[in-house]
């Protein structure tokens, strides 16, 4: 699925919107499937649960609306890691947190240009194809972990430390969605930790389509190159823990922790929390946000 053009299926009961959204995203490689209800959407969705990348979905339809069809997928295991774009034109506070707390990852407020459509779709699709890369990953990696009680791990990358998610969270029962939890985590730790790139810097380079040059420019630089982070892993008969820790600055971790309504329409700010909704029960942070610790049960009956 990952060498081929992704779909993006739209949903809005204006067909107006429905072609606006087409010609917008006609400038980036994308197939675009239009629908105008709820209905039809969650049709194609079971017919064809691995052809989309992504949902790009109205929040107010008539029949099923947006937030019952956001509600449906994320009770679906076979689409729940779909990333959901939620269109509205209605912008409180409570509706928003209701949509973010509901699961979607991102917001798009009505009228919205067509450069901040095209970074949140592909910021979308970027995401997705990395859970589907560490699904795979999974999958293929050796079940001989069962045999390792405690292992340190050092890696540079965002690559090398998504290789290691995907290894590591096979030592842990509901796999799937421990590695999407490491991933963020990992993740954070390089881009914002040891690469030092700010949050309004990573908002910009994804509306610019350049988040993946930037990283590969700064992991290259002489100010950055020998910068690592570690993951150390240890298991007892009660609980797994991972701990991860990076060389940079630190940061204000607190604000992360929840879906934040001023941050509901950015092209990012969820891993954190995100993390601590689907992976782990409890994320501590030490070292003024340098390390951060999370646990997992060692059982599924824990």
């Amino acid at each position: 699925m990952l060498n081929v053009k992704p779909s993006v299926l739209v949903v809005d009961d204006e067909q107006f919107n429905l072609d606006l959204i087409e010609d917008y995203l006609s400038e980036i490689d994308v197939n675009v499937v239009c629908v105008d209800r709820g209905e039809k959407a969650l049709s194609l969705l079971k017919e064809s649960p691995e052809l989309f990348s992504t949902v790009l979905l109205d929040r107010m339809m008539p029949g099923i609306d947006g937030m019952e069809v956001l509600k449906i997928i994320k009770e679906d295991e076979s689409v729940n890691r779909l990333p959901v774009i939620m269109q509205t034109a209605k912008t409180g506070k409570k509706s928003m947190l209701e949509g973010l707390n509901a699961g979607a990852h991102y917001y798009l407020s009505k009228p919205y240009d067509q450069q901040t459509l095209i970074a949140i779709v592909s910021s979308a699709i970027r995401d997705y194809n990395h859970v589907i890369r560490m699904q795979k990953s999974l999958k293929e990696s050796a079940q001989t972990l069962n045999m390792m009680n405690k292992g340190t791990f050092n890696f540079k990358s965002i690559d090398e430390g998504r290789a290691l998610a995907g290894l590591l969270a096979n030592a842990c029962p509901g796999s799937e969605k421990v590695v999407l939890g490491l991933t963020e985590l990992i993740t954070n730790a390089i881009e914002h930790g040891n690469l030092g790139i700010t949050y309004e810097e990573k908002s910009k380079l994804n509306v610019d389509g350049k988040w993946e040059t930037e990283i590969l420019t700064r992991l290259a630089s002489p100010s950055y190159k020998d910068k690592f982070a570690t993951i150390e892993f240890e298991r007892n008969n009660n609980e797994i823990t991972f701990t991860i820790s990076d060389q940079g600055e630190g940061f204000d971790w607190e604000q992360y922790m929840e879906m934040s309504p001023e941050r509901a329409f950015d092209s990012h700010g969820r891993g954190i929390a995100l993390a601590k909704s689907i992976s782990f029960k409890q994320i501590k942070y030490h070292d003024n946000g340098k390390k951060v610790c999370v646990t997992v049960p060692n059982s599924e009956s824990s």
